[in-house]
């Protein structure tokens, strides 16, 4: 396995495992037979309602702790400062660990439906802020954050995101925010990886894959990587979360990642960081 290594020194494995939709006894299974394929990155949510799941899948698959990195993120419900904290303790709790090695802000506040937005999203980082100078979480960052968002919290922050996790995939590329990461040593991090799977039948993508002897999914993983972006795909079958871990073997060319790149709008989900509510 190959890594990332955030700002801050804490290296992560350049492919980590999705658990959205994946809950109760499914969910533990899910989780058990992903580390057996070799995954050590594995990020949840309070939202996916399935950080037990998680957990147990961890304790029953016999791997010390000390060597997954786990990430949870703190829904919009959740924002607010003493909000934060508890939602954090609820989180490891349900995990069964003491800490984490990486807590997200799930969505941002936003103008469209909190006036109050900016303080609420300064008030919630500076949580993550105390939560990690304690110790109790690895690395901070934030998720579906837009360059916009992630202005405003610097003018109060006294660190920077070291991870924003968006959609990313081909045909959905977000190349502003993915400057801006850039730009400020903050490691972007691809949900929905494949695009819920819209773009696995896509010409382009279907070409490519095959010029590279690749599957469609294996070919959007590796454009993730040639970018910088560290993917985060799911999956429920153990056959292809083995071929999602393969994808060390060959590398785009630049003209490839380009054509990609340029690629029209495809497999977006539809969800909106500057228009999403506070429910």
């Amino acid at each position: 396995m190959e890594y990332d290594t955030l700002s801050n020194g804490l290296r992560l494995p350049k492919v980590g495992f999705g658990t959205y939709k994946t809950e109760g006894g499914e969910g533990t299974r899910v989780v058990t037979q992903a580390l057996e394929a070799g995954y050590r990155l594995l990020d949840t949510a309070s939202f996916y309602g399935n950080e037990e799941a998680v957990g147990e899948g961890i304790c029953q698959s016999g791997i010390p702790r000390e060597e997954l990195l786990l990430t949870s993120k703190a829904w919009r419900t959740e924002m607010g400062y003493e909000n934060i904290l508890a939602a954090f303790e609820r989180s490891c709790r349900r995990l069964g660990v003491e800490y984490l090695d990486l807590y997200l802000l799930h969505w941002p506040r936003v103008p469209w439906s909190d006036p109050d937005w900016k303080r609420h999203n300064a008030e919630s980082w500076r949580a993550l802020e105390e939560l990690y100078r304690a110790g109790r979480v690895r690395a901070i960052g934030v998720s579906n954050f837009l360059p916009e968002h992630l202005d405003a919290l610097l003018e109060t922050a006294e660190l920077c995101p070291m991870v924003n996790q968006i959609e990313y995939h081909p045909g959905w590329n977000q190349p502003q925010v993915l400057d801006w990461c850039r730009a400020h040593g903050t490691l972007v991090e691809a949900w929905s990886p494949m695009g819920r799977r819209r773009v696995l039948e896509h010409p382009l993508v279907v070409e490519l894959a095959e010029k590279y002897g690749l599957s469609p999914a294996q070919l959007c993983i590796r454009f993730a990587l040639e970018n910088g972006v560290q993917p985060l795909p799911k999956s429920s079958s153990p056959e292809r979360m083995r071929e999602n871990l393969d994808v060390f073997r060959v590398s785009l060319t630049a003209e490839d990642v380009c054509r990609l790149n340029a690629m029209e709008p495809a497999g977006w989900s539809g969800l909106d960081p500057r228009r999403m509510g506070m429910e």
